[in-house]
């Protein structure tokens, strides 16, 4: 009995996850059909309803990037080009209609310049993600471990020699390899990049509407988030300045 009530629970859980995978690509292609004829925002609730079953995917956040800037809409546009860059860093057809969306925003910012070295460590840090760097460590662990064993076993001087400098620069890069780890790891936690949504916001000093204003963005802006304060957001440009703005202004990657 109990193999049989197995069985079947298989069978529903298969046969359920067939129809959702049905309906999501029913929709999928309803929503292409609908941009394909340029009904775009027909297109668009098609495509965030595959969203909300909890499917979400690069062509779909692509696909509603496309439609929002067919719509003359550069925020949203650029926001869901974002969401597809982060699942497919190195897609070029979203790198190409980002910088189309980006062409289309008003403000201009400028990033703080760096120094030669910064963008030296920066390359190399930027390489890997922080779980690739672990990795890199572990492996460097392992290498250091296994010289330093065969540096004890060895009986020649030379033998001996080579296998303590391999353990010995298997070790500075254990060292190296970690530190690089728990800061690309902190700046992750860190990282909090929204799209402004809003045509045009201004930028207060303080969490209120009393506070001055010291500038004002447009839609399709990228900002990093820092702080939230009841409904407002500390955010940063690229330039390095802060402000707070109303959250429904903002809307996070």
């Amino acid at each position: 009995m109990k193999i049989k009530i197995t069985y079947l629970l298989l069978v529903f859980i298969s046969s359920c996850t067939l129809a959702f995978g049905q309906d999501n690509t029913a929709l999928f292609e309803a929503a292409n059909k609908a941009y394909n004829e340029g009904n775009y925002q027909e297109a668009i609730p098609q495509y965030k309803s595959i969203l909300e079953t909890g499917n979400h995917s690069a062509a779909i956040y692509y696909n509603l990037g496309n439609a929002y800037y067919k719509s003359n809409e550069i925020g949203p546009s650029v926001y869901y080009f974002e969401k597809a860059l982060q699942l497919s860093p190195n897609d070029k057809d979203i790198l190409n209609n980002l910088a189309f969306a980006r062409n289309m925003t008003i403000d201009a910012i400028e990033p703080l310049p760096k120094t030669q070295l910064s963008k030296f460590v920066g390359n190399i840090t930027g390489t890997f993600t922080y779980n690739q760097w672990a990795w890199i460590a572990v492996i460097c662990g392992f290498l250091c471990v296994i010289s330093f064993l065969l540096y004890q076993f060895a009986y020649r001087s030379l033998k001996k020699r080579i296998y303590f400098i391999v353990s010995f620069i298997a070790f500075l890069f254990i060292l190296g390899t970690v530190a690089i780890a728990y800061q690309q790891y902190g700046r992750a936690q860190k990282d909090r990049p929204a799209i402004i949504y809003a045509t045009e916001t201004a930028v207060k000093s303080e969490p209120n509407l009393r506070s001055d204003e010291v500038f004002v963005l447009h839609e399709g802006t990228k900002v990093q988030v820092l702080d939230t304060v009841d409904n407002w957001k500390k955010i940063q440009l690229i330039d390095g300045k802060v402000g707070w703005i109303i959250a429904e202004d903002v809307n996070e990657l």
